[in-house]
């Protein structure tokens, strides 16, 4: 009776959430489906167990444990439910930021609540144990040093757990950021309770532990958009003359897809005796899209020099580079 019960009731929930025009209804239908049946069972023979004595006897012993460990998984089934939900509309979002907000506080909330599911639930299921209940009647009677001692052990594991909700909530970095900590940089991969994932350009990963984002100073370059501004520094002689580079790179910068067209100008930053600094600087979209438009102006502009204004080239300077 119960597995039919079961069937009928999730036929229809599925029904329902198929003519939703979203699919996470589905997603949580699926997610508790499996739990809702054993929960059913377990019911059914309790149900069963008030009116057999046998069933009574096997069902008092077992029950203890069974209970808590179906309360355990359904808590878990619905936290992943409403997890799968909420990364949904993560992705549907179009404004990039918030996105990225959202599924970094999921991702560690729900990795914060599956901990503690988990931990009570073993905990439940161990204390139907009569020597374990004797130990922890144990503990609390002599809380005075037992605290001092799981408090000591226990110390890294809540120090990690109390700075992932501080990640989740101050949210100095997101899943998907570009930062730069302790000489890596790189996107944001992944936020664990205990370390956060950075994956390099060249696809090397650094594993940086939580509490170094909260307790030194980093790099964040996507912190409020994807939208930054770089430089691109040419190191010429004082003889080259800046008004045809400036329209050379305003010619060349105008007809880059990649640019958009936010800043774009050139600057004379610093000049020494026979030498002057060209910043040019330019904006793009993404911290990739920057990367590449940089990249093919200064190839663009050095190409550009050595035909139309070899002179102004530091030659002397990189030959006597070279001889040293």
């Amino acid at each position: 009776m119960a597995a039919v019960v079961h069937r009928l009731v999730f036929a229809i929930l599925s029904r329902i959430a198929g003519r939703t025009e979203t699919p996470v209804d589905g997603v949580i239908v699926d997610q508790v489906r499996s739990p809702a049946r054993w929960a059913a069972t377990a019911v059914a023979v309790s149900l069963a167990a008030q009116a057999d004595v046998w069933v009574a006897s096997v069902w008092n012993v077992v029950g203890k444990f069974v209970v808590p460990a179906l309360l355990g998984w359904i808590a878990y089934a619905v936290v992943r439910a409403l997890s799968a939900a909420l990364e949904h509309r993560a992705e549907i979002s179009t404004d990039i930021a918030a996105a990225r907000s959202r599924r970094t506080r999921v991702a560690i909330l729900s990795r914060t609540a599956t901990f503690v599911i988990v931990f009570i639930t073993v905990g439940l299921v161990l204390f139907q144990l009569p020597g374990v209940r004797e130990v922890g009647v144990t503990l609390l009677a002599s809380a005075g040093l037992a605290a001092l001692a799981v408090g000591a052990a226990a110390q890294p594991a809540l120090k990690s757990l109390i700075g992932g909700l501080q990640m989740a909530l101050t949210e100095p970095l997101r899943l998907g950021d570009f930062v730069v900590i302790d000489g890596f940089s790189g996107r944001v991969e992944e936020i664990r309770m205990s370390f956060v994932v950075v994956r390099m350009w060249d696809e090397r990963v650094a594993i940086v532990p939580t509490v170094r984002f909260l307790e030194n100073s980093f790099e964040n370059w996507t912190r409020m958009s994807e939208l930054l501004t770089g430089p691109v520094f040419l190191h010429l002689d004082q003889a080259a003359e800046v008004a045809p580079i400036r329209a050379e790179f305003e010619r060349f910068l105008a007809s880059q897809p990649k640019w958009d067209k936010r800043t774009g100008a050139v600057y004379v930053t610093e000049t020494r005796p026979g030498s002057m600094e060209l910043r040019l600087s330019v904006s793009a979209a993404t911290v990739g899209d920057l990367f590449e438009l940089r990249s093919a102006l200064r190839e663009h502009m050095l190409d550009w020099l050595r035909r139309e204004q070899p002179k102004a080239l530091l030659h002397a300077a990189v030959a006597a580079g070279s001889g040293s």
